[in-house]
């Protein structure tokens, strides 16, 4: 009798705390909903989403619908990562699709014609800690290495052009690296240097 009661108390407790979480990952969700940036709020409504990309490591390109009829395309989502590799280790990773959006959304703006050159996607913790040993300005904790965070030019446009509109979304992070000729973009805070 005492063994069925903590059974049947364990499973009470068991389902209490599947609900608790599923509650809670709502919760996240709908608070990331009302914490969107004006920037997404007031993008113009369209019924794909799509990027261009160009790796200048490997020459590979994407040009990909990646978002449609209300849901995100899961063997597209897999080209653009393919795309994003880390070149040196050739590990893929997810790539945030808020990074994917703000592109669409940061190449929309600037009213873009040409792909994205992408000097940078995903980093493997290995390439990361061989990079940081070589450069001083490579964060420990690169958010690269959680595929948050990507490093791009628009050939079409200065660099200075495109830092500027990427600054007025207010979203994540925004680098600026004339020296190497790329803007550095992030899902993370919202920061710029």
């Amino acid at each position: 009798m005492l063994l069925q009661k903590t059974n049947e108390h364990d499973h009470q407790l068991t389902e209490q705390g599947t609900a608790r979480r599923f509650f809670f990952k709502a919760g996240l969700g709908a608070c990331a909903l009302l914490a969107l940036p004006t920037a997404y709020a007031s993008a113009p409504r369209t019924s794909v989403k799509q990027l261009a990309l160009l790796n200048l490591h490997t020459g590979e390109r994407v040009k990909s619908v990646y978002w449609e009829k209300g849901r995100y395309i899961p063997g597209a989502l897999r080209e653009i990562e393919k795309v994003l590799r880390d070149h040196r280790t050739n590990k893929m990773h997810a790539i945030d699709l808020r990074l994917l959006d703000l592109m669409q959304l940061l190449h929309s703006r600037m009213g873009a014609k040409k792909e994205f050159q992408v000097v940078s996607g995903y980093r493997s913790p290995e390439t990361n800690q061989m990079l940081a040993m070589q450069n001083n300005g490579v964060a420990k904790q690169s958010l690269h290495m959680q595929g948050k965070a990507i490093d791009i030019r628009l050939p079409e446009f200065s660099l200075a052009n495109l830092r500027k509109a990427a600054l007025s979304m207010k979203v994540g992070g925004v680098g600026y690296y004339p020296n190497s000729n790329f803007i550095h973009l992030d899902t993370g805070h919202v920061r710029y240097w």
